[in-house]
């Protein structure tokens, strides 16, 4: 499958991201459609070939109606649910908003759903989330990747009053994401929109290898001197595919805890294992004041990061998760059944490099044939050994 590598060296905003999907393949006709789909009447969509410096970009603008200004995030999600969304899409459309509604109450002291989504509520907001995460879906591009934001300078009018650059809320949303400041006088460069486009897209850095394929320009609303306002999309092949069958991406989550008890840790755990995390593992901190504590690491493949960094939250009293993009190579293994003494015993059989194997009996199984037979569990473990060496 194709990756998608987002070049936000002019920074990144919902109208940019769409103009770049439309630039590398994504149909003009669908995304004109889009409003009737999501039920906003009225709505016009206009996709144009405009310059951004010397560079050929598309842009995508709506005409709209007069609408509220702003919707509360009960209103948002009612207007995805009834979209009729592919899953992954309402899912990871319902992630951007929700992400949106809790910085903001956190900032100004609110709970999420009693925030008032003024830029992100928007209808031309709204059209950027919804249409940027299906239209990645439609061009399947199921991986997208990001590259260093430039954060811009300055500062930027905003319903609450003039904010700095980043917007504090913008700026929350891109934790854990590759960021720099500037350039000078570039104003605002990564939009609300764009910052929650990055936060559940982006599996990270891109790929130190890839081979592109194509690319595409999206611009944005202004057209400053000197620098093309323009987001590039480039669409590459899988580096997995040419790295070996055992060779994958993978995402790993991070979150630390001082104040929560450790049973509630290893619930944590269970629940993020559940939830279908390839590995999750517990490491001791000291951490401020000396405080005794503990990080949860979790192993994710890409697709399911988005979901499972949400659980963390859930789960925990974690303030902040840090992402990392990684790549693993597993071992091919398969899960054989021995027989010893009588009792069947499920084994993983590990193949290394060289072809070796190795074998590791399932801990339960040999304690449960243990209690059966009144041998010690560590004798029934080396039987099984034993006899798994013999398939």
């Amino acid at each position: 499958m194709p990756i998608a590598i987002l070049d936000p060296f002019s920074g990144i905003s919902g109208d940019m991201t769409l103009g770049a999907l439309v630039d590398v393949g994504l149909d003009p006709e669908w995304l004109r459609a889009l409003p009737a789909r999501l039920g906003l009447a009225g709505v016009g969509v206009r996709v144009q070939d405009v310059l951004r410096g010397e560079l050929a970009c598309k842009k995508v603008d709506f005409d709209i109606p007069p609408q509220p200004h702003g919707r509360h995030i009960r209103e948002i999600r009612a207007i995805v649910a009834a979209a009729g969304l592919p899953d992954e899409v309402r899912r990871r459309a319902d992630a951007a908003f929700t992400a949106v509604a809790e910085v903001e109450g956190q900032m100004h002291g609110v709970p999420a759903e009693s925030v008032h989504l003024h830029e992100v509520g928007a209808v031309d907001a709204i059209l950027d989330v919804v249409g940027s995460i299906w239209g990645f879906a439609v061009l399947g591009l199921d991986r997208v990747f990001c590259g260093p934001l430039p954060l811009g300078d300055g500062s930027v009018i905003a319903a609450h009053g003039r904010l700095p650059v980043p917007a504090p809320a913008t700026l929350k949303l891109l934790e854990g994401h590759q960021v720099r400041s500037g350039p000078e006088n570039s104003g605002e460069l990564v939009t609300p929109t764009g910052a929650a486009l990055v936060r559940v897209l982006s599996s990270g850095p891109p790929p130190e290898q890839f081979v592109p394929r194509r690319s595409g320009y999206g611009a944005g609303s202004r057209d400053p001197s000197g620098r093309a306002n323009a987001l590039r999309l480039i669409v590459a092949d899988d580096p997995v595919a040419t790295a070996g069958p055992d060779a994958e991406d993978v995402v790993l989550l991070a979150a630390d805890v001082d104040d929560l008890a450790p049973e509630y840790v290893a619930a944590a755990a269970d629940a993020l294992r559940a939830l279908g995390a390839l590995d999750v593992v517990t490491l001791p901190l000291t951490m401020k004041k000396g405080r005794v504590g503990v990080r949860l690491e979790v192993l994710a493949r890409p697709e399911d990061a988005t979901q499972l960094e949400a659980a963390l939250f859930a789960q925990t009293t974690t303030l902040g998760v840090r992402r990392t993009l990684a790549r693993r190579r597993a071992l091919a293994r398969e899960h054989r059944t021995v027989t010893v003494l009588g009792h069947q015993i499920g084994v993983k059989v590990a193949v290394g490099p060289g072809g070796e194997r190795h074998a590791k009996p399932e801990f339960e199984d040999v304690r449960s044939v243990a209690d059966a037979t009144g041998k010690a569990a560590r004798d029934v473990f080396f039987l099984a050994v034993r006899a798994a060496e013999q398939l």
